[in-house]
């Protein structure tokens, strides 16, 4: 369920657009911290009868366990599986039954670690064991029962996703239901019953052998990011690895939600038509009751300097790709709005270098992106561009060509109409994500969890204005060199033509 998340300074102009401003604005935010941390940024807009949810979660795979790769993932699908109340048909005999489920698993676990030693006829007997267990547990699931009831009161868009940097859930309700979120959200996060966990590790699993292992798109970025970083958690897949994957147990999942679903370690964005004092109440009455904990500590791996290229060929028979990444500073950087400007440049449309050069005139890529900020943004990351060769052409081809490109924004200020035009780009390019409920729950969010205050919507509008010529040209200089590239490339297996 994961999308990179894009470039999140560019939003910033959008507010310009609208003819707003911070003072005016800030009168239909109602912004207060629940005793136990939990944060909460509500902004009234009564255009029509709905209100927007967004949860944001300070922890995603950049946060899995070594060995336990995937987990941040995997609580994300457990926590639509409902409560002890939500999704029963008998808890107290299906907490026996998931208990049992657990033990058979530890037999078999046991059984797997003896390795050659291991009885074949016993490993056979201890898997019918824990099929029989889960057959038991699931007959007392209601499936689906949560996602039902937001769904038979009104709710839409509900879904969830897993980035390297958060967790986020949210969905939308009549007004008229507001107090149905908090009773759900609340419950789902005080105490989540963790059923169907091995038949949803199952998917989890089948999503990975979809989305990577069977994409070539998929498996090239995972290399990339495998490559690009030594002993950073941004070189962990989203997903997981597909070995760890296999053996999370149900003790992983518990013991990632008590770590990182600390209520201080949330915010939860609402917009639409709401009362500021009503939510309040409600916040109070559902959320108030969890339990306070520690933040959980900051990640200490610290990626060692890159002192050389890092290149990774992947065999693949489909269409060939190529991914080049440069590293660069974290979002707080005061070079963060600059690797915008210069994503924006190289990729605006039919108007960027990369598509005018590669894709229109020379004809050598089918396509041509740059990604700012990838995988995430709160430590140290990638610039990233990416090609696909069009018929006739190959890797090698495009690969010097986008460094021709990126060369000659290394020799020379960029034109002041180049400039004022991508300004002006990325400021109307998310218009839309904000002038609507889930895009402002989701940035009011977003911004309050990674910049400490919701209003660096505004103020950050600033940064991009600020940015001149010069410092695209210094920026280019200093991080776009071969000692701090990574590139990634798909290759035809041996005996078949690329």
């Amino acid at each position: 369920m994961h999308t990179p998340r894009c470039t999140i300074l560019v939003l910033l102009g959008a507010l310009s657009l609208r003819a707003q401003n911070l003072p005016e604005f800030e009168k239909r935010v109602t912004e207060f911290t629940l005793a136990n941390g939990l944060h909460f940024i509500a902004l009234e807009r009564h255009d029509a009868p709905v209100v927007s949810f967004h949860t944001y979660v300070n922890a995603g795979s950049a946060d899995d366990p070594s060995a336990r790769t995937g987990l941040a993932h995997m609580f994300e699908h457990m926590a639509f599986k409902g409560t002890e109340a939500i999704g029963s048909k008998n808890y107290a005999e299906e907490e026996k039954a998931l208990q049992a489920v657990e033990l058979a698993y530890d037999r078999l676990d046991a059984e797997l670690a003896k390795g050659s030693a291991a009885s074949p006829e016993r490993l056979r007997a201890l898997e019918d064991q824990v099929r029989l267990a889960a057959a038991k547990a699931e007959s007392y699931a209601a499936v689906n029962a949560y996602p039902r009831i937001i769904e038979e009161n009104g709710g839409a868009d509900l879904n969830a996703e897993t980035g390297e940097d958060a967790t986020e859930y949210f969905y939308s309700l009549p007004s008229n239901r507001i107090e149905l979120w908090f009773l759900l959200e609340s419950q789902r996060f005080r105490a989540p019953v963790l059923r169907e966990f091995y038949k949803e590790r199952d998917v989890v699993r089948e999503e990975r052998r979809m989305r990577v292992e069977s994409n070539p798109e998929g498996k090239l970025s995972e290399m990339l990011l495998a490559t690009a970083f030594a002993a950073h958690p941004y070189r962990q897949p989203t997903a997981g690895w597909a070995s760890d994957i296999e053996h999370l147990r149900v003790a992983d999942a518990r013991a990632f939600f008590a770590k990182y679903y600390a209520p201080a370690n949330i915010a939860i964005g609402i917009a639409g038509d709401l009362n500021p004092a009503e939510v309040r109440r409600l916040a109070e009455k559902y959320f108030a009751p969890l339990p306070a904990r520690p933040l959980p500590p900051a990640l200490p791996a610290a990626e060692p300097r890159q002192e050389g290229e890092k290149r990774v060929a992947v065999e693949t028979p489909s269409q060939p790709f190529v991914g080049i990444a440069w590293k660069r500073p974290d979002q707080q950087d005061r070079d963060d709005p600059v690797f915008d400007v210069v994503a924006t440049i190289l990729d605006s449309g039919r108007t960027g270098l990369l598509y005018r050069e590669l894709v229109r005139d020379r004809r050598i890529a089918l396509s041509a992106s740059a990604t700012a900020t990838f995988p995430g943004g709160k430590y140290p990351n990638l610039f990233l561009i990416w090609v696909a060769p069009s018929s006739g052409h190959t890797n090698e081809e495009n690969e010097r060509a986008v460094y021709g490109i990126v060369e000659r924004l290394r020799e020379k200020e960029v034109d002041p109409q180049t400039l004022a035009r991508v300004k002006i780009k990325l400021r109307a390019s998310v218009l839309h994500q904000l002038d609507n409920n889930p895009g402002m729950a989701d940035q009011l969010a977003f911004f309050y969890v990674n910049y400490g205050d919701w209003k660096k919507l505004f103020t950050g509008l600033g940064d991009i204005d600020k940015v001149t010529a010069a410092d695209v040209l210094r920026v280019a200089r200093q991080y776009f060199v071969e000692s701090g590239r990574t590139v990634a490339f798909t290759v035809a297996p041996k005996g078949g033509a690329q």
